[in-house]
């Protein structure tokens, strides 16, 4: 019993030494990032906005971005823990889909892509696909008057890729 003691007590000293490593290493890796591992700030208006945190557009001018299980809250972070064998998650994606395919009349035919009616792991995922960002183009470039054209030089602008895709 006794050895079994020791050999759990050495292994937890092993394990927060490891851990506690690792901890600062990435720690100290974030300080040599642009924004040293802050959030960004963006001030407008008087209003403060997270540039790495998803916003809420309602207007049909911007770009919807993923849903929120957390309503955008950076301090509540989290996803809804329903998959999709819950009735009520079903429902609700469901809900997104006919709302998301009413605001683009022109896209009924078309797959919604996913991200745009299913929240990320956090709740607050910024990003959309580029796929997703098309789907959205017609209607930006309808309330905005411009040419679709000119919508859809924007997407390609402003599209990042992953590091894979090169």
């Amino acid at each position: 019993m006794k050895n079994h003691i020791l050999s759990a007590l050495r292994l937890t000293l092993v394990m927060l030494v490891i851990v506690g490593i690792y901890l600062g290493i990435v720690y100290a890796g974030s300080k040599i990032l642009p924004t040293q591992g802050n959030a960004e700030i963006i001030h407008y208006k008087g209003q403060k906005f997270y540039a790495n945190v998803g916003q809420d557009f309602k207007s049909p001018k911007y770009f919807h971005g993923r849903p929120s299980a957390v309503d955008y809250n950076a301090a509540g972070s989290a996803g809804s823990n329903k998959g999709p064998s819950n009735e009520e998650y079903l429902q609700t994606v469901q809900k997104r889909i006919d709302t998301l395919k009413m605001q683009n009349p022109e896209m009924q035919n078309v797959k919604v892509p996913v991200e745009l009616v299913t929240a990320s792991g956090s709740g607050l995922d910024p990003d959309i696909s580029l796929e997703g960002a098309i789907y959205q183009a017609k209607r930006i470039a309808k309330e905005r008057n411009l040419p679709l054209e000119k919508i859809e030089n924007l997407i390609k602008n402003q599209t990042e890729t992953s590091l894979f895709d090169l």
